[in-house]
């Protein structure tokens, strides 16, 4: 009886709790201690040095140490600064008022996808993490179905362009050139099975996408797109 009307009482208190604080239950079922979410968020907290890469190596998901000048760490590095390019170009889409901001959002997040199956080498790693560094199937066609869109609403293409046409078709250039050199990285580590091919594909793909994109950003925006004219010699 005296169990019954302790644990009631606790129940009672419990919902006298400000939603802030979460109840953790410790051995006993009735006895619980209360901490503040901000508190546990801090003790969670990872810090962003680990000092474990001073001597020039860094891990693979695999757990792996490979130095950091390796082909896996420099397709990584190149990524990286390609989804920087991706987010630069957007910020400036969206002061330009684009409406396809949410489509190179997710081409960043697929950008971590693929980022995710370079540091898993395909012919080291366990089949449970080769599961969870699958690229995603679909990602291909889905950037084909996106180029045919905008391609559609654009003049046709009868020169060779120069990048320009106003800061968010310029800046869709420049991660396209990253964007190349980001496959370049990847074609050895696809070709001896490292990474998916699919992978291969999707950044392949994605520079076709970016320039089509700048095309459109430069027509939305009604700025000019220089093209390339042959520069004459000078008269000596």
């Amino acid at each position: 009886m005296l169990l019954n009307q302790i644990v009631q009482r606790s129940v009672f208190l419990t919902r006298l709790l400000p939603q802030s604080f979460r109840i953790e239950q410790t051995v006993s079922p009735v006895c619980r201690r209360y901490y503040s979410s901000k508190e546990e968020q801090k003790k969670k907290q990872l810090k962003i040095y680990t000092r474990t890469g001073d001597k020039g190596k860094s891990s693979l998901f695999t757990g792996e140490r490979r130095k950091k000048d390796d082909t896996i760490f420099e397709a990584l590095g190149t990524t990286d600064e390609l989804s920087c390019a991706v987010g630069l170009a957007g910020e400036f889409g969206n002061d330009a008022g684009h409406q396809f901001m949410d489509r190179l959002e997710k081409i960043q997040s697929l950008l971590q996808d693929v980022g995710s199956n370079i540091a898993t080498p395909r012919t080291k790693a366990q089949d449970g993490k080769l599961a969870r560094t699958e690229f995603p199937s679909g990602s291909v066609e889905e950037l084909e179905g996106w180029i045919d869109e905008y391609t559609e609403q654009l003049p046709p293409l009868t020169n060779f362009i120069l990048p320009s046409g106003g800061k968010t078709s310029a800046s869709l250039h420049m991660a396209r050139a990253i964007c190349r050199r980001t496959e370049r990285r990847l074609v050895p580590l696809v070709s001896s099975g490292d990474v998916d091919a699919e992978v291969g594909r999707y950044i392949n793909r994605l520079s076709d996408f970016l320039f089509t994109l700048a095309r459109f950003a430069a027509m939305t925006e009604n700025k000019e797109e220089k093209i390339y004219r042959r520069v004459k010699g000078q008269d000596k």
